[in-house]
């Protein structure tokens, strides 16, 4: 008599593990740093819009191009940052940066950025 092997359903063992990590993500993540990791998804789309419309379709204001696609990483590389300072599992490396700080050092840096993108564009 041989033996008949039942294979598991193909989606459920490949959703399995993503299930188990967003469950993790939902449950181990605080609300501040999840709306920093919207904001950080949100830049990341609209980077690879601008991107793709300029493949696409035209790059016609070539500077208006570079000034918004090099403030979309340059903001996400910001938003990385405060988001790696403001978690609480990294508190032993970031020990004299307080939350406060590491906001107030995000928005100067943003400022700081946008007078640029403003002054790209011509």
């Amino acid at each position: 008599m041989p033996a008949t092997k039942t294979a598991p359903p193909a989606k459920q063992s490949q959703a399995s593990p993503l299930i188990s990590l967003w469950n993790a993500y939902n449950e181990s993540t605080s609300t501040r740093l999840k709306t920093i990791d919207a904001f950080l998804v949100f830049l990341m789309l609209s980077g690879i819009i601008q991107f793709l419309y300029c493949i696409l379709v035209s790059n016609f204001p070539f500077n208006a191009f570079l000034a918004g696609f090099g403030s979309c990483v340059g903001q996400f590389v910001l938003a990385a940052s405060l988001r790696s300072q403001v978690n609480p599992a990294n508190r032993s490396e970031f020990k004299e940066v307080s939350p406060e700080r590491a906001f107030a050092d995000f928005a100067l840096g943003s400022i700081v950025l946008h007078f640029f993108v403003y002054n790209f564009l011509g």
